[in-house]
């Protein structure tokens, strides 16, 4: 449980969870993750950036102690989520002296989730600096990324950037760095398609005041620091801004057949009309994984029976995932099967009011599907090869 150097006066004193396999309840973690904490030591002052989730606080003592310190002056909360600054009300009980340093907004937050007391908060307005002497921590707001009190912490001096959850992975490593870029981009992405995507917009606004300090590592709060942040913040210009590409995702559930017979059509007359068609089975889903097929995917082609008179709720949780990650879709459609009927589409249709989507007429089979039915089927990947595809 050693600090691990970064930089001259920079330590890394994070800790590694190996066997997370799910967060917030809600995210799966098939690689486990990463709380990752840095200890600044100036020449007259200290400060810790970030601190840990409460399940590895024992791991971030540990790590500071092995590095003898006294005092703490300063923790940065860049964030106030609790796997980054959960274990600040404990690094203030350790270090009277400390203060949690936090944006504006980062201060009613963590005086209500972490209960801390006021007067151990210093506020920091964008653009403000603390000198630990040779070492400046400047602090620049990063608002909606992915929280509203969100800000990045930046040391001129050594040009390293501690951005928080931007830039991060949620990825268990014994490595430290990103040793393997074309190994680490998974990772990435699908940490960006989970966390960061409905705020792609807020991104693309600020990632300018990212390019322009010109970093040359950038420290994120999970998964490897970045030694070529070039890497990374294309990946990211391209995940935000990029156009959509030749993608069409088709999350699907079948109860007797006849659904997944549409949409193993649909796929191959894709296919044969040159677009890309990825089919998704919701029955035993890893929503990370749609997540990531979504980041750049032009358009979601729902495929359900009618259950009860509306979709099947596997394909309506799909429906309202979409609608929170907005993605950078532009299309969308429903095929499917029923019984005697219902309004499976207009219930689809309710549950996306985010996404600026084109719908394209359904398709809909009574019972198993036939001749006219596959007709129309093909007639829907025509239309679609039209707008992907130019003439």
């Amino acid at each position: 449980m050693q600090a691990r150097k970064i930089s001259d006066g920079i330590w890394w004193t994070g800790a590694v969870d190996w066997d997370r396999r799910l967060f917030d309840s809600l995210i799966p973690l098939p690689d486990g993750t990463s709380y990752n904490s840095y200890f600044v030591q100036g020449s007259k002052k200290s400060a810790l950036i970030d601190a840990v989730d409460p399940t590895m606080k024992k791991v971030l003592f540990a790590r500071l102690n092995s590095l003898n310190i006294s005092s703490i002056d300063y923790v940065i909360a860049n964030h106030a989520e609790q796997d980054h600054s959960g274990s600040i009300p404990d690094i203030l009980a350790a270090y009277p002296n400390a203060k949690a340093v936090t944006s504006e907004k980062g201060k009613a937050l963590i005086m209500d989730l972490l209960a801390v007391p006021e007067d151990r908060i210093l506020v920091v307005k964008d653009g403000e600096a603390i000198d630990l002497g040779e070492k400046t921590l400047q602090f620049l707001y990063f608002p909606w990324v992915h929280w509203p009190e969100t800000m990045l912490t930046w040391i001129p001096e050594q040009k390293i950037l501690f951005p928080c959850d931007l830039f991060g992975s949620h990825l268990a490593s014994a490595d430290l760095y990103t040793s393997e870029e074309s190994l680490l981009l998974p990772a990435a992405k699908r940490y960006y398609a989970e966390i960061m995507m409905p705020f792609r917009t807020s991104i693309e606004k600020n990632l300018n005041k990212v390019t322009g300090l010109d970093p040359q590592m950038i420290a994120p709060s999970h998964g490897p620091i970045h030694k070529n942040p070039k890497f990374i913040i294309d990946a990211y210009r391209d995940w935000v801004a990029g156009p959509p590409k030749n993608l069409i995702v088709v999350p699907y559930i079948s109860m007797h057949d006849s659904t997944r017979l549409m949409v193993e059509h649909f796929v191959e007359a894709c296919a044969d009309r040159g677009l890309f068609a990825e089919q998704f089975d919701l029955a035993d889903a890893d929503t990370g994984r749609l997540a990531m097929l979504l980041v750049d995917a032009s358009g979601i082609v729902l495929g359900s029976p009618i259950v009860l008179a509306g979709p099947h709720p596997k394909v309506a949780y799909a429906a309202i995932l979409a609608n929170a990650l907005r993605p950078k879709a532009t299309f969308a459609s429903v095929i499917g099967s029923f019984g005697w009927g219902g309004r499976l589409v207009e219930t689809l249709q309710a549950l996306m009011p985010n996404l600026k989507l084109d719908f394209l007429p359904p398709v809909l089979a009574k019972g198993l599907p036939r001749p006219k039915d596959y007709a129309a089927i093909d007639a829907l990947a025509e239309t679609i090869r039209t707008r992907i595809i130019a003439p």
